[in-house]
């Protein structure tokens, strides 16, 4: 390894350790709006990713999670008169989810309070921002390429067990 390998890896953890402080960050920032509106925290990704009547199939594959998740996350939304459940017209076997008029007003009110408190509007000019939106897209775009090398089954486990289970700590809320 050369001079340059290690600063160059030096850098890679440091991005990592930012990425994770950041990442905890507005994870913490989240929990708080959702406290502050007397909501579940999952309701955010959920009211995020509902932009127009969907499948809940749909709507678990935005979300990232289990079908059987999304269903309890529905039963919430529409006791709370949030969302209702309908048959699809195309297929009555499909059963779609929207917002009401309430979930589409508390929608708003959450990404306007989660837009207003990112650290990005608040570091940032609208050319740095663009800049920003520049760089993720580009990550974002590689990940979807192709996954790059995995770490190791030995100790993958491990280390997911530890990322879960470890509290985040001097989180804003």
């Amino acid at each position: 390894m050369t001079a340059a390998d290690g600063g160059s890896d030096q850098i890679d953890q440091e991005i990592l350790d930012s990425m994770a402080e950041l990442i905890g960050s507005l994870l913490g920032r989240a929990e708080g709006i959702a406290r502050r509106l007397g909501v579940p925290g999952v309701f955010l990704k959920a009211l995020h990713r509902l932009d127009c009547p969907m499948a809940m199939k749909d709507l678990g594959q935005r979300m990232h999670c289990d079908p059987s998740f999304v269903t309890s996350v529905a039963d919430m939304l529409e006791q709370r008169g949030l969302a209702t459940r309908e048959s699809d017209p195309a297929d009555r076997r499909v059963k779609r989810i929207a917002l009401t008029a309430a979930g589409l007003e508390l929608k708003q009110r959450v990404e306007n309070e989660v837009l207003a408190s990112m650290p990005w509007r608040q570091a940032l000019d609208a050319s740095e921002r663009a800049q920003l939106l520049g760089f993720i897209r580009k990550m974002l775009a590689a990940q979807a390429a192709g996954p790059g090398p995995e770490p190791g089954p030995s100790n993958w486990e491990e280390v997911s067990e530890v990322l879960v289970s470890t509290p985040v700590s001097g989180v804003d809320g």
